[in-house]
């Protein structure tokens, strides 16, 4: 067992199926509190650090997908929760409660899968203890994948990493990750190599020596060199030149730098990171590439899927902006309101973290009170923003009830109870709300 013994919240009303999850549970090492109420449980939640909540999904005092939103969107909760359905299939389970929960077990599950996860998950939180604060990866399965690989990677610091995704997942922020893990404890140099001219690309590598040419009054020291015993990112690497990249070739090969202008050999002993947000394979193939450099820096490849496609990830990366903004600016911590949560969920994030890093960033500084709106975070979206001037403020708000109750109707496959109990109000309320807005399913033709 590892020093750090991990915290499990465990809700349950069964104690039938309750109890031997709760004693497996306990002699792996978790320390476990088993909550019988889901209320009561997300009050636990507010005040106590978990590392995981495992809840079984009988609860009859709180609907599943009623419970999971509520833990995201009401509790300042980041970490994983797993959830044990009452459905013989995981597709079942699934459907109402993505995105937010990490996994899903069915009743009959296999207890040594549940620890296994658990304790997979406890490993990623170790191995996050020393990780910056503004430098998350996620929870979601993808990411953890990606976690472990880091673990695996770090002791061969010498060892070659691709990087692959879309611009803004932030793939420098896992390059970060490795670097702060590994077994050589050197410096981190990152560079661009879509920003720098062709004419300066070599010169910014592999550095040049007083006079090499025009305008060159002092040795430089490339790149290679300010990474030595350390960590180098070659970003945007499909932007080299075809010349620049035979001449990265050798370097990678050899680990020496000649500097532009000099003779000697310079040894460099480091990791090299390449990061692209672009085909490679297609480059080589059409000619844009070198293919035995492609073979080369692609010993082990890292794949960042877009935001996306880890939606368990938004609002946990989305609460660690905003408490980061409210550190760097001595400031309040702000919390998101129920339609902020959805609106951040379901927006499709083009720009993916780093657009939500910055959408947030004025969110935070434009938001007087302390709970940021949809609008706060959307100000132009038509779908927030009503530009019907002669519209009155009740005929708004009724609106936006009568959209928000279709909302959880649809969600609920129009089930009046779990609806209710979802809105917080009786069955009664819920049916004269239907009424007054002539509500009603669409029947099939």
């Amino acid at each position: 067992m590892d020093m750090h013994t991990s915290k499990i919240c465990f809700v349950s009303p069964c104690s039938i199926l309750g109890e031997p999850i709760y004693e497996c549970l306990s002699k792996e090492g978790f320390q476990v509190d088993w909550i019988h109420d889901a209320a009561q449980a997300l009050d636990k939640i507010r005040n106590t650090e978990y590392d995981a909540v495992v809840s079984d999904m009988c609860r009859r005092d709180m609907s599943d997908a009623h419970f999971l939103r509520k833990l995201c969107t009401e509790t300042n909760y980041a970490a994983p929760a797993l959830f044990i359905s009452e459905h013989d299939s995981v597709d079942q389970a699934e459907k109402p409660l993505k995105p937010g929960a990490v996994d899903y077990f069915t009743k009959a599950l296999d207890l040594k899968s549940l620890i296994k996860q658990l304790k997979e998950l406890r490993q990623t939180s170790l191995s996050g203890q020393s990780q910056q604060e503004d430098c998350p990866l996620g929870i979601s399965s993808a990411m953890r994948k990606v976690e472990e690989k880091i673990q695996i990677l770090a002791p061969y610091h010498q060892t070659p990493v691709l990087i692959i995704g879309e611009s803004g997942v932030g793939k420098e922020v896992v390059a970060r990750r490795l670097h702060s893990i590994q077994t050589s404890p050197g410096p981190f140099i990152a560079i661009n190599c879509a920003a720098i001219p062709h004419s300066l690309i070599e010169s910014e590598l592999f550095g040049h020596e007083k006079g090499s040419f025009t305008g060159s009054t002092n040795t430089h020291k490339g790149v290679f060199e300010q990474a030595n015993n350390g960590t180098l990112l070659l970003d945007e690497i499909g932007e080299l030149p075809l010349a620049t990249q035979a001449k990265l070739l050798r370097v990678i090969q050899e680990q020496v730098v000649v500097r532009l202008g000099g003779e000697q050999e310079i040894p460099v002993n480091l990791r090299i990171i390449c990061a692209t947000n672009c085909n490679l394979r297609a480059k080589v193939e059409c000619g844009e590439f070198r293919e035995d450099l492609y073979y080369r820096i692609n010993v082990i490849e890292l794949d960042i899927p877009p935001l996306r496609e880890r939606q368990e990830d938004i609002l946990l990366l989305a609460r660690q902006f905003v408490n980061l903004h409210a550190e760097l600016y001595s400031g309040q911590a702000k919390n998101f309101d129920l339609l902020a949560s959805q609106a951040l969920l379901e927006y499709s994030w083009p720009g993916n973290i780093r657009e939500l890093k910055n959408t947030l960033e004025r969110a935070c500084i434009m938001t007087p009170g302390p709970a940021i709106s949809a609008l706060d975070i959307f100000p132009h979206q038509a779908e927030f923003v009503k530009e019907e001037k002669n519209k009155t403020l009740k005929d708004f708000l009724q609106s936006r009830e009568r959209t928000y109750i279709d909302g959880c109707l649809r969600e609920n496959n129009w089930n009046i109870m779990d609806t209710a109990t979802l809105l917080g109000i009786s069955r009664k309320s819920l049916w004269e709300k239907m009424k007054k807005y002539d509500m009603h399913r669409e029947t099939k033709p």
